[in-house]
């Protein structure tokens, strides 16, 4: 086998008789990885957003496409890592318009894990509400019926139940101090 060293003996090019040997493929690919895979990497990995998996799959398709081209390569190492760069980019490049068109491809859930509104939530805090409501005294379960229920103001409120207004304020603000323990006990609020 006719072998051809240049500049510092790294890279090794065979002549154009041998390239169908497959031990100079062999040859050849290991070379290009041990001599600029890391590099590469390194390179790569801050265009790819610091994504490994992604730098790796373009470090290796850019050493496949050297190693496919490397009958017209010149195998000097600041022309080839040129060129091995100029590659990676290309490929990164490409990687990053095929992302932008397609959308995220994502697993379909299973039927059964979907969530599907039904009101049942809004329905089981509705009665442990109204539990806790049973709870309060009568004066502090009216002012709370008044007030939030009826949606009155505290005025409207003191005006049907006959009392002023500041009793009503006072009332409502014990109710629903006493609600909030209520709830509290059931495991609803915090």
């Amino acid at each position: 086998m006719a072998v051809r060293r240049q500049l510092d003996s790294r890279f090794v090019r065979l002549d154009s008789n041998d390239y169908d040997d497959p031990d100079r493929e062999d040859l050849l690919i290991r070379e290009l990885y041990r001599e600029f895979g890391g590099p590469l990497l390194r390179q790569v990995r801050k265009t790819t957003g610091n994504d490994l998996q992604w730098a790796e799959d373009v470090v290796q398709e850019t050493l496949v496409r050297a190693w496919r081209n490397s009958a017209k390569l010149t195998w000097e190492p600041p022309l080839l890592w040129a060129w091995l760069l100029t590659v990676a980019r290309r490929i990164v490049i490409d990687g990053r318009r095929r992302r932008g068109v397609r959308p995220r491809e994502v697993e379909a859930p299973e039927e059964d894990s979907l969530a599907v509104p039904d009101g049942a939530d809004r329905t089981l805090a509705a009665i442990v509400v109204a539990d806790a409501l049973q709870n309060l005294s009568a004066q502090h379960r009216e002012v709370i019926e008044e007030t939030y229920l009826r949606d009155r103001t505290v005025s409207q409120a003191a005006e049907v139940l006959g009392i002023p207004p500041g009793t009503v304020k006072s009332r409502l603000f014990y109710a629903l101090r006493a609600l909030r323990t209520a709830l509290k006990e059931r495991g609803v609020a915090s």
